[in-house]
């Protein structure tokens, strides 16, 4: 199981320090889902990042990387896809793929949303070079963690981080 406070250990300190829940609680009415817990307290730790210069996440409250208008865009990038190209339908709502981040490598990150409420989230990443769609039964904590002690989790940090994890603020 992965922590927040392993994922810090590893990343060093956070600068972005968000603390007001309003963009959040926006988006989510807008996009009719919560987001999981350890997903929000690593991006309003983090704010709009890049890690090992390939793996990016957005904030809701940021002008630059604003996660809102990248889910939106991807949303609709993807509206047009061939059916086959993922298993289950990109958007917002139950059972489908909810796009989080992208990598400089050509990768989409997606959460699969839950059917149930009680269900828990997983991570999905479609590798566009390969044309191929990878789900991890993990939490956004754990695939992060795995993704940052350099294992294979689709997108793989080994070529973009050799000498160990680190991020960049996106401002």
């Amino acid at each position: 199981m992965g922590t927040f406070e392993d994922l810090k250990n590893l990343l060093g300190e956070p600068r972005f320090l968000w603390s007001d829940p309003t963009p959040w609680t926006e988006l989510e009415d807008e996009l009719g889902v919560r987001f999981p817990a350890d997903f929000r307290t690593f991006s309003d730790a983090y704010g709009p990042v890049l890690i090992n210069n390939q793996v990016d996440i957005g904030h809701p409250a940021a002008a630059l990387g604003n996660l809102g208008r990248t889910i939106r865009r991807t949303i609709e990038a993807w509206s047009g896809a061939p059916e086959d190209e993922v298993p289950y339908p990109v958007g917002s709502a139950p059972g489908e793929l909810l796009p989080w981040g992208g990598s400089s490598s050509g990768e989409t990150i997606f959460f699969h949303v839950p059917e149930e409420g009680d269900q828990q989230w997983t991570i999905g990443v479609y590798e566009h070079d390969e044309g191929t769609y990878h789900e991890y039964a993990m939490t956004f904590n754990e695939w992060m963690l795995s993704y940052l002690r350099g294992q294979d989790m689709t997108v793989c940090s080994r070529n973009y981080a050799p000498q160990g994890p680190f991020f960049t603020p996106i401002s």
